[in-house]
């Protein structure tokens, strides 16, 4: 007899409690092998393929693409039988079996399910080294699950608690067809009866536009117990409700205005669009915020003559061999610099009040993608030539913009260069990559008048500027470190001092 094991969304790292569907890789009802990647999923980190443990037939989905599940949702059920064969050969009849996530259970209690057996561990060589926090590869049988059938006797439970409270007659009973918590959260806190409303999503799934309607219209709980408010919106068995409109059946004084929230702020607005913040854009969103929250910050500038810097690079290329970046240049310059000023490779633990300094660079360069800016990380970038350092940034780009970038891709940084740059514009004032102490902006390298030894020129000039967290040096350091990188722009043979 087969088993129906429940495969959650496992933890993918660093930290991330939630992930985006952005593409499903099998269907209701397909044979996949131990290890195949089912889904694609986006994080604030990266996009990436999502393996299943199970080997088996897939009976059930949760979530269409686009939603948001958070770490421990469910993401499938997959049917695993003695063997491939008996599992292809029931398919039809595990299908059958179980129960469809968006689908309403009749109120009448169902006969239990007996226990399956437990399913036999994957032999060796079936794995593909995928290794998910909570399940990892070839796991034993005690850590994988199924899918508790609790569903009818839920249901059952709840036709009888609304039987005690004379509300059979209200809205059909059963699980809420709604995946994301920010859906129940939302309609708990406007008092939403979710049981009233008809979902616009698939198989009816309740959205949140579906939400932000019912708050417009007025539709609002009434007749709830005390304390139900501030009950969990993931229950189904508490007393159903029943869903009115709020506006009073006799004259009565008129309430004080309620404030509006900011789900319905721009709702009576025409070509109003709104973009979520999650994913990658929500990440650099919390990150930014929590930077300017958290550090105090200062910016000093300075514009330098990159003409010899740009003759030095121009000579190298013409000796042959790998192509050396103009970025890479400047971030042999930084290194040299953090050498130099060790306070700004640093990060501040406020909790033991101590600034932290970092013994290694490991080098963050801003690239814009697709999917929005994102930071890769350079390892050991102080212990890197020019041309090591030229590949590294070309591999870590091309991945960014493939979407291939690893967490581990996107972490870890010390210290960030962001070359804006290349956007045509000149200056800037960054805002610190948190939990990190500095950030080298560079501007473009465009021709402007110059005093050049006594006489006025045309050189190339670029504008760096420095941000810095005040916490962990003053601005004589920083002046320092920033007067130091202009120099090597404008004499790159000072960097031979340093080699």
């Amino acid at each position: 007899m087969a088993q129906v094991l429940e495969f959650k969304l496992p933890d993918l790292g660093e930290g991330l409690t939630e992930g985006e569907i952005v593409r499903w890789l099998v269907a209701v009802g397909d044979v996949v092998a131990v290890d195949q990647p089912v889904v694609e999923v986006e994080t604030a980190k990266a996009l990436v393929e999502v393996p299943c443990p199970y080997g088996g037939v897939v009976t059930a989905r949760y979530g269409e693409e686009g939603t948001e599940l958070p770490v421990g949702a469910p993401l499938l059920t997959v049917a695993v039988g003695p063997s491939e064969g008996a599992a292809e050969a029931g398919e039809e009849d595990v299908a059958a079996s179980v129960p469809d996530p968006a689908a309403v259970p009749s109120a009448a209690p169902a006969a239990p399910i007996p226990p399956a057996a437990p399913a036999a561990p994957a032999a060796p060589g079936e794995t593909s080294g995928n290794v998910l926090v909570g399940y990892g590869t070839g796991a034993p049988t005690a850590r994988r699950r199924r899918v508790r059938p609790e569903l009818p006797a839920r249901a059952a439970a709840l036709s009888a608690v609304a039987s005690v409270n004379g509300a059979a007659a209200g809205p059909a009973q059963g699980p809420v067809p709604v995946v994301s918590p920010l859906v129940r959260r939302l309609a708990r806190e406007h008092e939403v009866d979710l049981r009233g409303l008809t979902g616009s999503g698939p198989d009816g799934l309740i959205l949140r536009s579906d939400v932000e309607r019912a708050i417009r219209e007025g539709v609002a709980v009434v007749g709830a117990a005390p304390g139900a408010r501030g009950a969990s919106a993931a229950s189904i068995a508490s007393p159903p409700v029943t869903a009115v409109p709020t506006a009073p059946v006799a004259p009565a004084p008129a309430p004080a205005p309620a404030a509006v929230s900011p789900a319905a702020a721009g709702a009576g607005q025409a070509g109003v669009t709104r973009v979520p913040l999650r994913g990658v854009r929500g990440a650099v969103a919390d990150k930014l915020a929590r930077s300017r929250r958290e550090i105090p910050d200062a910016t000093c500038w300075v514009d330098a003559d990159a003409t010899e810097l740009m003759a030095a690079r121009a000579a190298m290329n013409a000796a042959g061999g790998a192509k050396i970046a103009l970025l890479a240049l400047l971030a042999r310059i930084c290194t040299s610099a953090l050498a130099r000023h060790p306070e700004l490779n640093a990060t501040v633990d406020m909790a033991a009040r101590e600034v932290v300094r970092l013994p290694a660079v490991h080098l963050g360069f801003a690239a814009q993608t697709d999917r929005g800016l994102v930071v890769p990380v350079v390892r050991d970038a102080h212990l890197r030539s020019a041309e090591s350092l030229s590949a590294e940034f070309a591999r870590l780009t091309e991945a960014g913009r493939a979407g291939r970038l690893t967490p581990a891709d996107l972490t870890g940084g010390t210290f960030t260069l962001n070359n804006y740059g290349v956007f045509g514009v000149d200056g800037s004032t960054p805002i610190i990559n948190h939990p990190e102490a500095a950030m080298l902006g560079v501007g473009r390298i465009v021709p402007k008048p110059w005093v050049h030894r006594g006489e006025l020129a045309v050189r190339q000039v670029v504008q760096l500027s420095l941000t810095f967290d005040h916490r962990v040096c003053d601005g004589g350091t920083a002046g320092g470190f920033l007067r130091y990188v202009a120099d090597c722009v404008e004499q790159p043979a000072v960097l031979l001092r340093t080699l």
